[in-house]
C-alpha cells in the first residue's frame, strides 16, 4: 500500500507535513528561471558639460542591470526594456525559488526535530 505522506519512489523515512508537500507541490509548477539580481541603474558618463554632470546633476538612464555570479567572478549585463520584460517573470521565478526552497528547508528541519524516535536519543558510546 501506498504512503499518502510520501512521495512516490521517496525513500523510507518520516512523513512530509501537509505544508511541505504544497511546497514541493509549487516547486514543480516553477517555470524558466534565471539567477542573479537586477537593478534599474542611473550612470554618470563623467564628460565635462554633460547633463549628468550639471548641478544638480541628471543622470543618465534608467537602465536594467542583470548582475550574477559566473565561475565565482560577479558578472554584469545591461538589459534593454525589451529583454527585461521578455524575462522578468524568470528573475521572479528565481526569487520564487529561493524562498521555497528555504521554507521547505524550515519544514523538513522540522520534521526532524519532531521525530519520534529522537525522544530517546542516547549517546553514541565512544570509538577506541
Amino acid at each position: 500500500m501506498v504512503d499518502p505522506g510520501r512521495e512516490p519512489g521517496a525513500m523510507a523515512g518520516p512523513r512530509l507535513s501537509p505544508e511541505a508537500r504544497a511546497i514541493r507541490a509549487e516547486l514543480a509548477r516553477i517555470g524558466p528561471v534565471l539567477p542573479g539580481t537586477v537593478t534599474q541603474r542611473y550612470t554618470r558618463c563623467g564628460r565635462a558639460g554633460c547633463r549628468c554632470m550639471a548641478d544638480p546633476p541628471q543622470p543618465h538612464g534608467p537602465y536594467w542591470s542583470w548582475t550574477r555570479k559566473v565561475a565565482n567572478k560577479t558578472v554584469t549585463r545591461y538589459l534593454s526594456e525589451e529583454e527585461y520584460a521578455d524575462y522578468r517573470g524568470w528573475f521572479d521565478n528565481a526569487r520564487r525559488l529561493r524562498e521555497l526552497l528555504g521554507e521547505l528547508e524550515k519544514a523538513c528541519l522540522a520534521a526532524l526535530e519532531s521525530d519520534h524516535r529522537r525522544a530517546g536519543d542516547k549517546p553514541r558510546p565512544k570509538r577506541r
